[in-house]
């Protein structure tokens, strides 16, 4: 008899910890588990990639993007109708005034982070039982799969730096005591966890993103940049959103610009402060030079054209667009925060600076003129070997 494991994720758009848990279950032995896949908001354009094997248990599923317009509209009635199931919404109130009150009064504010009980609550639920029940995301995932899921063992995964992703003991509702274990999927990303909750430590463990390497290098040979430019091309991938910098990036390139460098900046990635990315760029005149390609379903051959890869993020948890960069043998430069550290030894295979535009300005300003120090960080990228066998015996070893 085969085990049953269900993982359970908030979207499937292209974003790291979607791209990681497709990698992880085309990976699973499907000869042993009989494995299950719900999303909660039943959205993703990602949809077509599920693995063979894998059994998608929503009942009906839209394949567009959160990121995009028409995707985000249908995600708002989607939330809309989930609000209102079971009187998810009006069940919650309470919940929403206590916790919009705390939410204000805090640094970081994630005003969406509210949402997630509700749209847990509304959502459908499974009389199915599991072996082993895996919240695949904060929030919405690891609140259905607390409250909502039947299993022997339950296990939450963390792909952000807890604390400054908004979230908070109140706004989980203890949901964390329910869980046999809690990955989390760098020690910073620990680390950050377990200062809101110390009680917690003992549950906590280590489960690194997966990636396929040769998927990769063999995606890298399709058709990337048309432009014919001959600078030097900075590239980054990633969603349009305050936590990845782009703001900061604009300002950074600002400076290069003046500095008279030939250097063009690409967005492989969609979100919701496009438009205000948008004016930044006009207001500064970088038109030509600052470029938002939107989102795209193959990025590497992005990532294998360009001479700078760039991650300027303000936090992270463990970013999967660095490790495919790494895996492409891009000359990588990374802000020095939570996540990145884990990820690049800085000088040996990309560099690490302060996330201030002195810093950064400074260091991008030696990649770009210095080609001898792209191929040497180039050349240490390559050698790095990601697997992910033993991140996989992580989660069969609960059952």
């Amino acid at each position: 008899m085969k085990k049953r494991i269900l993982f359970v994720i908030n979207t499937l758009s292209t974003a790291g910890a979607e791209v990681a848990l497709l990698n992880l279950l085309k990976r699973f032995p499907k000869d042993r588990f009989s494995i299950d896949l719900f999303v909660l908001l039943a959205q993703g354009e990602l949809v077509g990639r599920i693995p063979e094997g894998v059994r998608l248990i929503n009942p009906t599923f839209e394949a567009t993007s959160v990121l995009e317009e028409d995707g985000r509209r249908t995600m708002k009635k989607r939330a809309l109708k989930l609000g209102f199931k079971n009187a998810s919404l009006f069940r919650n109130l309470p919940y929403l005034i206590s916790n919009g009150v705390r939410m204000a009064k805090r640094e970081e504010k994630r005003w969406e982070n509210l949402l997630w009980r509700v749209l847990s609550d509304g959502a459908e639920k499974s009389t199915a039982h599991y072996d082993l029940a895996v919240a695949f995301l904060e929030g919405g995932a690891a609140y259905y799969v607390a409250e909502h899921v039947s299993a022997d063992k339950k296990a939450a995964v963390l792909h952000v730096d807890y604390g400054r992703a908004g979230y908070f003991p109140s706004l989980d509702r203890d949901c964390y005591d329910s869980f046999d274990r809690i990955f989390s999927v760098s020690e910073e990303v620990r680390q950050s966890f377990l200062q809101v909750y110390p009680e917690l430590k003992e549950k906590t463990a280590l489960l690194y993103n997966i990636i396929d390497q040769e998927e990769i290098r063999e995606k890298a040979k399709g058709e990337g940049f048309t432009d014919e430019y001959t600078g030097v091309r900075i590239l980054t991938v990633g969603r349009l959103t305050p936590q990845k910098g782009y703001d900061f990036a604009i300002d950074v390139l600002e400076e290069l610009k003046k500095k008279g460098l030939p250097v063009r900046w690409y967005v492989v990635g969609e979100g919701p402060l496009r438009e205000a990315l948008e004016g930044q760029i006009r207001e500064k005149g970088l038109e030509k030079d600052f470029l938002l390609l939107g989102a795209k379903e193959n990025p590497y051959p992005f990532m294998k054209q360009c001479q700078i890869y760039a991650h300027l993020t303000r936090f992270e948890g463990k970013s999967i667009a660095i490790q495919e960069a790494l895996t492409l043998g891009c000359a990588c430069i990374a802000s020095d925060c939570s996540g990145n550290r884990e990820q690049i030894r800085n000088g040996e295979d990309g560099i690490l600076c302060g996330y201030n535009k002195d810093a950064a300005v400074s260091a991008l300003t030696e990649l770009v003129t210095d080609e001898g120090l792209r191929k040497r960080l180039s050349d240490g990228a390559k050698k790095i070997v990601m697997s992910g066998e033993e991140e996989i015996q992580k989660l069969i070893a609960l059952i």
